[in-house]
C-alpha cells in the first residue's frame, strides 16, 4: 500500500491551545490541522517554543486542547485521560526505574495492565529481541549505557502494543555517533512493528534522515508538511528554507511568468530562471532561494553572475566558498571534495557562480 493511500491514524482538526488569560495569554497552538497516516514515521520539527511538544502532549493526553478535535482512527480522544488512550510515549529522560532490571522495566507496563506472567515473559522476550538487548535482560538499567537505556525505554513503550508511539526528542542526550546509530535503529524498529511513530525534534538532520513526512512548525503554526525531499528541495516559505539546511536568499524582480517557472532579474542585473511553488502567480519583487550545493564556481563571465571569493572553508567532505557578488549580496557555494583535489581559487580571486538546473526557487510571501 502506498503512503498516500494509507488510512489516517491521527487527525488533528483545528486544534488550539491557549495558556493564561488577558494580557498574559499565550497561544501555544493556533488552529493546527494535520493528518498522520497509519504505519508512518511522522516528525514534528521546529525550534524551541514552536509548539511541537505541546502538540505531542495533547495527543498523549498529558494536556487538553482549548479548541478542536484529536481523532485516533476516527474517534475523538481529546477528552480521554492518558491511561485510556492506546498511545505510549518515550520521553527525553527515558524515565526508567533504576532499581529494576532491563527485563523488569520492559514488562512493568504489562504488569500494571494485569497481564498473565507467561504473556509478560513472552512479550518481554520479543521486545528484547527487537531492540537487540537479549544478553542484557538481567542487568540493572543503572549499569548500562545511554544508548542501551534508550533501547529499553523504546521496548517498554512498545510492549503494550500501542497504536501510536510518541517520541519526545529521545536522542538529544546521546553523543553524535550514537545518535546517528539510534536514528537507524528507530527507523528499523518502526518498519518492523508497523506502528505509527510521531517524533519530536529540533534537529533538522535527524528529521530528514528518519521521516516519511515532516511537519515544520513555527510560533504555534504548521508552515509546511511534506517528505524530506519536498521540504528540503521545495520549501514553502523563507522560514522553512532558512530552518532546513543552508540557503542563499536573493532579492529579484519578476520580468516574465511561465507555467511553472518565472524569469527574474537579480539586483546586480543578472537574469535567471526560477521555479514557482504550485499555485503561485508571482509578480513584482520576490525572494529566491538557492541551496549552496546547487551552485558551483566557474570562470568569471561564464556563470549566472560574478563576484569575488571572500573565503574558502574546508569541511573535509566538502568546501564552502563564500562569494561577495557584484550586487553586494553574499552567496555560499558548496562543492564536494574529490580525492587529491585542491581548492581551485584563491581568496580575492574573481569568480563566476553557475547555477544548476532548477536551482533557484521563488518563495511565497
Amino acid at each position: 500500500m502506498s503512503s498516500t493511500s494509507k488510512k489516517a491514524a491521527i487527525e488533528i482538526r483545528d486544534v488550539g491551545r491557549i495558556y493564561g488569560a488577558g494580557a498574559g495569554q499565550v497561544t501555544a497552538l493556533d488552529r493546527i490541522n494535520l493528518l498522520i497516516r497509519e504505519n508512518e514515521f511522522f516528525t514534528l520539527l521546529g525550534p524551541s517554543g514552536c509548539g511541537k511538544t505541546t502538540l505531542l502532549r495533547l495527543i498523549a493526553g498529558f494536556d487538553f486542547p482549548t479548541s478542536g478535535e484529536i481523532l485516533l482512527h476516527g474517534e475523538d480522544i481529546a477528552p480521554l485521560p492518558p491511561f485510556k488512550r492506546p498511545v505510549n510515549t518515550v520521553f527525553q529522560s527515558y524515565a526508567l526505574f533504576p532499581h529494576m532490571t532491563v527485563a523488569e522495566n520492559i514488562g512493568f507496563g504489562l504488569k500494571m495492565l494485569g497481564k498473565p506472567l507467561a504473556e509478560i515473559k513472552a512479550r518481554v522476550d520479543e521486545m528484547l529481541a527487537l531492540v537487540h538487548m537479549e544478553k542484557m535482560r538481567d542487568r540493572s538499567v543503572a549499569q548500562i549505557s545511554g544508548g542501551q537505556q534508550q533501547r529499553v525505554a523504546l521496548a517498554r513503550a512498545l510492549a503494550p502494543k500501542p497504536k501510536v508511539l510518541l517520541l519526545d526528542e529521545p536522542l538529544s542526550a546521546l553523543d553524535y555517533k550514537l545518535r546517528k546509530e539510534m536514528q537507524i535503529e528507530l527507523k528499523r524498529v518502526q518498519a518492523e512493528t508497523g506502528i505509527t511513530f510521531i517524533f519530536v525534534t529540533h534537529d533538522q538532520e535527524e528529521a530528514l534522515t528518519m521521516s516519511d513526512r515532516i511537519a515544520v512548525m513555527s510560533n504555534g503554526e504548521v508552515r509546511q508538511v511534506g517528505s524530506a525531499h519536498e521540504i528540503y528541495e521545495r520549501p514553502a516559505d523563507r522560514f522553512v528554507a532558512d530552518f532546513i539546511g543552508e540557503s542563499n536568499f536573493l532579492a529579484a524582480d519578476v520580468i516574465d511568468l511561465g507555467e511553472s517557472t518565472a524569469t527574474v532579474r537579480l539586483g546586480g542585473g543578472a537574469v535567471i530562471e526560477a521555479s514557482l511553488p504550485e499555485g503561485l502567480r508571482a509578480s513584482g519583487q520576490v525572494t529566491i532561494v538557492v541551496r549552496p550545493e546547487h551552485a558551483s564556481l566557474a570562470e568569471p563571465g561564464t556563470g549566472s553572475f560574478d563576484g569575488t571569493l571572500a573565503e574558502a572553508i574546508y569541511f573535509g567532505t566538502d568546501t564552502h566558498f563564500q562569494v561577495l557578488l557584484d550586487s553586494g549580496d553574499s552567496f555560499v557555494v558548496r562543492e564536494q571534495n574529490m580525492r587529491n583535489g585542491t581548492v581551485p581559487h584563491e581568496k580575492g580571486a574573481r569568480v563566476g557562480v553557475r547555477l544548476g538546473q532548477q536551482a533557484a526557487q521563488i518563495l511565497r510571501g
